[in-house]
């Protein structure tokens, strides 16, 4: 997991794959892989997204929907 730092900046980081990955699954449900597609553009690796994926999990940003195939934006009101 790459987090900004002296040596590596923002941009490099995946914390820079968040307001798009949250961005685009404000507009709908996506599937992982269809996520990925859209929003790295070759720019990042997988390990990058997974990672990104991973904290925003932890953080409570987005959540599997019931059938475990669709990734879901958790909204401020949704809890």
């Amino acid at each position: 997991m790459r987090l900004p730092n002296k040596v590596t900046p923002y941009t490099n980081s995946i914390i820079a794959l968040f307001p798009d990955i949250l961005g685009t699954l404000k507009r709908r449900d996506i599937s992982p892989k269809e996520l990925f597609e859209l929003t790295t553009s070759g720019k990042k690796d997988m390990g990058d997204f997974l990672s990104a994926l991973d904290c925003l999990f932890a953080l409570g940003k987005i959540e599997l929907t019931e059938e475990g195939r669709m990734l879901r934006y958790v909204g401020r009101n949704s809890m």
